[in-house]
């Protein structure tokens, strides 16, 4: 690690899965950064054909390939990487997005003026619809839903989100972390696979004393959808359970109380009908089982 507050290493962590096109398209506009100082960390999660020739063989700045025999997900796959990287600062981002010229360099700004804040986060633009915003910050999470909203989203940009603020939540698709952050707080908890693994991190990051910032100038594109269909049985899934996991360790018992009234009541009845009654019976296996897992399982996760 550098110890050079102007340009300090930045270590880029990145998963492929399945997708080396989409990873090589990605790794292709890192070659137009502006900040030089990075290394790019590529996690392969257990895919079928290993990536490794097709990446070094397109001559990326500073490339380091770790295979997974195995699917780590999200949580665990970005884990992995963090391990490896030697920054200052980490910059995990998803595979299917494209990086701006200025983006690092925007996203460094809030750390060297404030040592409070812990992550920055990029506006994100949906990549097939350039002009239209898909996060510009979070609302806060509804405790007595379980259900958190993206600022901005899907809203054309007319520059109404040109401020840059502090948040409640990072983007798991492109959220930058100082190395001070993970030494004190850890990395993401394992036991989420996929979905509200950010959200959980970032409570406990604040939670720690740090800040999140949305840093709005800063700017990168989403390819959304790519890595997962909207109305899969296996998103379908995870979202229920972890949905309760995150709102296990994250509220108070009255809090808790509070949710689990609403969810018997209201949102678990919703969910049988509605799958019920659209003859998507995988979805509702999907339901049930992310619903009663979190009565079988604990809420710790050692990485936390």
């Amino acid at each position: 690690m550098t110890t050079n507050n102007a340009k300090p290493l930045v270590s880029l962590v990145t998963l492929n899965f399945n997708q080396t096109d989409v990873t090589c398209e990605f790794l292709e506009s890192t070659k137009h950064l502006k900040y030089l100082n990075f290394e790019t960390i590529v996690v392969d999660n257990g895919s079928k054909v290993n990536p490794t020739a097709q990446i070094e063989a397109g001559n990326y700045p500073n490339v380091k390939v770790i295979v997974s025999p195995e699917n780590l997900g999200f949580t665990g796959g970005n884990n992995l990487g963090m391990r490896h990287a030697k920054g200052d600062y980490l910059f995990i981002v998803n595979n299917d997005t494209e990086v701006t010229p200025d983006l690092l360099d925007r996203l460094l700004e809030p750390f060297f003026s404030n040592p409070e804040v812990g992550v920055t986060c990029p506006k994100i633009r949906y990549f097939h619809q350039p002009d239209t915003i898909q996060y510009a910050g979070f609302n806060p999470m509804n405790l007595f839903t379980g259900r958190q909203s993206a600022i901005g989203s899907k809203e054309v940009d007319n520059g109404q989100y040109n401020e840059s603020r502090f948040t409640c939540c990072a983007h798991g698709a492109a959220m930058l972390v100082k190395r001070e952050v993970i030494d004190k707080v850890g990395m993401f908890a394992d036991k989420f696979f996929i979905y509200y693994e950010e959200s959980d991190w970032s409570a406990r990051i604040i939670k720690a004393g740090f800040k999140i910032m949305y840093v709005a100038d800063a700017l990168i594109y989403h390819k959304e959808s790519i890595t997962m269909g909207k109305e899969s049985a296996l998103k379908v899934y995870f979202h229920t359970r972890n949905r309760i996991l995150y709102m296990r360790r994250n509220t108070s018992a009255g809090q808790l109380v509070a949710f689990t009234l609403f969810f018997t009541f209201l949102t678990f009845p919703k969910g049988v009908l509605k799958y019920t009654l659209k003859g998507q019976f995988q979805h509702l296996k999907s339901f049930l089982r992310g619903t009663f897992w979190n009565l079988t399982t604990s809420s710790y996760s050692p990485v936390s």
